[in-house]
């Protein structure tokens, strides 16, 4: 009887928590970043609650993303097996340095951009915020204008990646999206 091969060694518990936790406040702050871009509700009270959950999670995504990066220093990704060629491996860093630096930066714009509105944050209606800036008519909008083009990056970038997991899956029958599962 031939002996089962030992499962892929995978990213730690806390790696892949992190990562589909993040994959979820991703998902949440994209529907409701595009729900209030596209049809925001025209009762006033119910679109301020929807801007503080989309900016409260979307400033929720900072902490964690720093916790993955630290998490991930001190707990290197597992091998991929088999190999990567080497252009795979720069390709996949790139995308994954990418990804990191508008996890941490689209929070940032995004707050950035309230203050410049003139509103003040209080994360989940709880946590008041401090505004590092105040109102300023001209930085608001191109502030806005950035967290926008941010999100259409991410958005592009997240699709890469997990296009990428499943090619790597599907057409190269390695462990690359197994490790994270």
């Amino acid at each position: 009887m031939r002996t089962p091969a030992p499962p892929a060694p995978r990213y730690s518990g806390v790696a892949r928590l992190l990562h589909w936790a993040t994959v979820l406040a991703l998902i949440l702050v994209g529907i409701l970043g595009l729900w209030l871009g596209w049809a925001p509700p025209q009762e006033e009270t119910f679109k301020l609650r929807l801007y503080n959950l989309h900016e409260s999670i979307g400033l929720t995504i900072l902490p964690v993303t720093l916790l993955r990066l630290g998490w991930r220093l001190r707990h290197p990704p597992p091998p991929i097996s088999p190999p990567l060629p080497r252009h795979f491996r720069l390709a996949a860093g790139a995308t994954h340095a990418a990804l990191y630096a508008l996890l941490l930066a689209m929070p940032v714009v995004g707050l950035l951009a309230t203050n410049a509105w003139g509103f003040p944050l209080t994360a989940y209606g709880i946590l008041p915020i401090p505004s590092p800036i105040g109102a300023d008519e001209a930085l608001a909008p191109r502030l806005t204008a950035l967290h926008g083009w941010m999100a259409l990056a991410l958005g592009g970038l997240v699709a890469l990646h997990a296009g990428a997991a499943l090619w790597h899956h599907i057409h190269r029958g390695d462990d690359t999206l197994r490790r994270m599962l």
